[in-house]
């Protein structure tokens, strides 16, 4: 843009105030605009102005026009609202800075304060018109939830008393992802958001996936814990790609010989479950109990069907791996033999919170599975969900929310790594799950590492600070034009700060979450190296205790 020319009428108006207390002058203007785009416009302001209003009480007043600040002007007898995105220093003490406009509000003919605001604008300002300051009143108008359904999570920057609230049904309907280098609170906030949540929906449905085994602290109260010990999920609920991803060792040349192989068998073995007979469309992804070992035999009947024993090769490979599981403890939440009864409808019931009872959420912690199965787990989970939230459009809709912490593990960027099964139902659910009443929250502190285009599909973004470059310009591609000015704050926000933009807030804020209470706090505490390196004792005791349950593989 070009740079601005000075104008001669500037001085009366954009004095500086002397002698006299800023609060005095608030309805003075503290500059003008200067050159108008579509989504924005570049202003004027007298530097010595906004110096004096910086003792001013009010906080709102105090940063107006400072950086990520918000700046109010007139237009067609309504207030347009806009965000200070950055300063540049001119001749003569003036300072000029680029804006973006937030949204519009009617001025009340009474006290000609800010009512009604709203998101967006109809009409545009015209070079000249004047900037006034924003007071925590305005704000007030602003942030205030109105009648529609919210939760408060905070205290809006950089005000003490305006609340930061968060529409539920915006922020559910349309997904949200919660973003955040480590150690900046990201656990707490958000244990936070989901306390907030269960709080005004007990009776809701909330499975989070939780792969740190952090949350089960937090809700004992209002969840329900699963883990390796109670989860109980059988094997037959797995459809055929998630089984390949289990039994299938193979790759390259013998990858599809032994799909082919295990597609035959597998139909085959859920075939003869009582609860196949009268299903006319049977596949081999229909979730119908089969036995293991009816599994094995018809890949042994296969096998037996060759003439050459050399190309036994692939039958053995899918016994031996099907084997290994059955007889492996660590994979006996999912393979035990006890799992075979017919138990879909008492899991989801239990896994969904159907019904709730009080518990609304259930957080399942996958810390104690197997590394190589997690995916498929978290696919299984997911993915019944999502077939849940399809199959269920006939009767009363029952909305669940899915979380995912360290989201970037299942939804990889990269394409070539496994779990394929996870990331295609994590892709399609933020495609396709508002239509079927599926909510997704993501938690990650690699946003740069998640699949492109996913956390586009995000309608509300909460980002805390993030250190890493990359991390930081991915989450600016994904965020709306008008949040560029909050956006440059993300290295600089204070640890259990962030920024909220997109459906689930009125306009992008910057919020200093409130504290959560000891009881609801996941154990996501860093060590305090300090104190712990001063303790000593029992050493040879605790080893014993810690070497037991390792062999035992239990806690």
């Amino acid at each position: 843009m070009p740079s601005p020319q000075h104008s001669d009428d500037l001085g009366p108006v954009l004095a500086p105030i002397r002698g006299a207390a800023p609060a005095a002058a608030l309805h003075d203007p503290i500059g003008e605009i200067v050159e108008i785009s579509g989504g924005g416009a570049r202003i004027r302001m007298e530097g010595a102005r906004l110096k004096a209003l910086q003792s001013d009480p009010d906080p709102s007043v105090a940063l107006s026009g400072q950086v990520g600040s918000q700046i109010k002007l007139q237009s067609g007898g309504k207030w347009l609202l806009a965000n200070v995105r950055n300063l540049r220093m001119e001749d003569g003490g003036m300072v000029t800075a680029e804006i973006d406009f937030l949204g519009e509000g009617d001025e009340d003919e009474q006290t000609g304060r800010l009512v009604h605001f709203r998101r967006g604008i109809t009409s545009y300002p015209i070079p000249g018109d004047k900037i006034f300051p924003v007071t925590g009143a305005d704000l007030k108008q602003m942030f205030a939830a109105e009648d529609r359904a919210h939760i408060e999570i905070g205290t809006v920057y950089p005000t003490k008393d305006v609340r930061g609230a968060l529409y539920t049904d915006s922020l559910l309907g349309k997904h949200f992802a919660l973003l955040g280098s480590t150690g900046t609170g990201k656990s707490t906030s958000a244990a936070l958001i989901l306390h907030r949540i269960c709080d005004q929906a007990p009776d809701g449905h909330i499975v989070m996936i939780d792969p740190h085994g952090e949350y089960s602290a937090a809700f004992k109260s209002n969840g329900e814990l699963f883990n390796v010990d109670n989860l109980a999920m059988p094997y037959w609920l797995m459809n055929f790609e998630e089984h390949c991803e289990v039994f299938i060792t193979s790759s390259g040349a013998d990858l599809q010989q032994d799909r082919d192989i295990l597609a035959k068998c597998l139909l085959a073995a859920r075939a003869k479950n009582r609860a196949a007979e009268g299903i006319t469309k049977l596949t081999v992804d229909s979730p119908v109990p089969y036995l293991l070992s009816d599994l094995t035999n018809a890949i042994s009947n296969e096998m037996g069907l060759l003439n050459k024993a050399t190309d036994t090769a692939p039958f053995m490979r899918l016994k031996t791996k099907i084997d290994e599981l059955k007889q492996d403890p660590r994979y006996g939440f999912m393979f035990s033999g006890m799992l075979v009864a017919d138990s879909m409808n008492t899991f989801i019931g239990k896994i969904f919170r159907l019904p709730a009872s009080g518990k609304p959420i259930s957080i399942v912690d996958v810390s104690g599975v197997p590394s190589d199965i997690t995916s498929v787990v978290v696919a299984v989970l997911a993915r019944l969900v999502f077939d849940y939230a399809i199959w269920s459009r006939n009767e009363p809709q029952r909305p669940v929310l899915l979380v995912c912490e360290e989201a970037h593990r299942y939804i990889p960027a990269d394409k070539t790594s496994g779990g394929q099964a996870v990331r295609k139902i994590l892709e399609r659910i933020a495609k396709e799950g508002r239509k079927y009443g599926v909510s997704l929250g993501l938690i990650t502190q690699r946003p740069s590492d998640l699949a492109e285009g996913v956390l586009s599909q995000c309608g509300t973004i909460i980002s805390m600070r993030l250190n890493n470059d990359r991390d930081q310009a991915y989450v600016k591609s994904a965020m709306p034009e008008g949040a560029r000015g909050f956006l440059d704050a993300i290295p600089a926000l204070r640890n259990r700060e962030c920024i909220v933009c997109g459906e689930g807030v009125a306009i992008p804020i910057r919020v200093a979450f409130d504290d959560l209470e000891p009881y609801r706090r996941p154990a996501s505490a860093d060590p305090l190296f300090s104190e712990l390196w001063k303790q000593t004792g029992e050493e040879e005791a605790i080893i014993g205790r810690i070497v037991k349950r390792w062999r035992n593989q239990g806690r």
